[in-house]
């Protein structure tokens, strides 16, 4: 049965992580990307690299039903709902995919890490 993911948006990530929510941030970009700019709190899982569900398996102990947000770089950017898609068909039952991404998120001016970060 393919289980799809869920969408959520730049205010809702912004809550979960002033509350100090449990979830996993994923930043889906190539490392050289996310060292440049990246959600502070993100870790970075290349969703070009092929053993990607191997590094998030490790990141989440194996557990499915721990809550991932995964991002990219913007809403026309195809990493994250690629990403998502892939967690879903794996077996993890709370994917949400950030569209908005870094460009988003920057426009906010919300916390940001990385070398372009102001």
């Amino acid at each position: 049965m393919l289980m799809d993911y869920k969408k959520i948006t730049r205010d809702e990530l912004k809550t979960k992580l002033d509350n100090k929510d449990d979830f996993l941030l994923v930043n889906v970009l190539s490392a050289a990307s996310f060292e440049t700019l990246r959600i502070k709190g993100s870790i970075n899982i290349d969703i070009a690299q092929p053993d990607f569900l191997e590094q998030l398996n490790k990141a989440t102990g194996g557990d499915t039903s721990k809550e991932i947000v995964v991002y990219c770089s913007s809403a026309v950017c195809q990493a994250s709902p690629s990403a998502a898609r892939k967690l879903s068909d794996a077996g993890y039952m709370n994917v949400y995919t950030y569209e908005g991404g870094l460009a988003d998120w920057r426009e906010a001016e919300y916390p940001m890490q990385g070398v372009l970060a102001k």
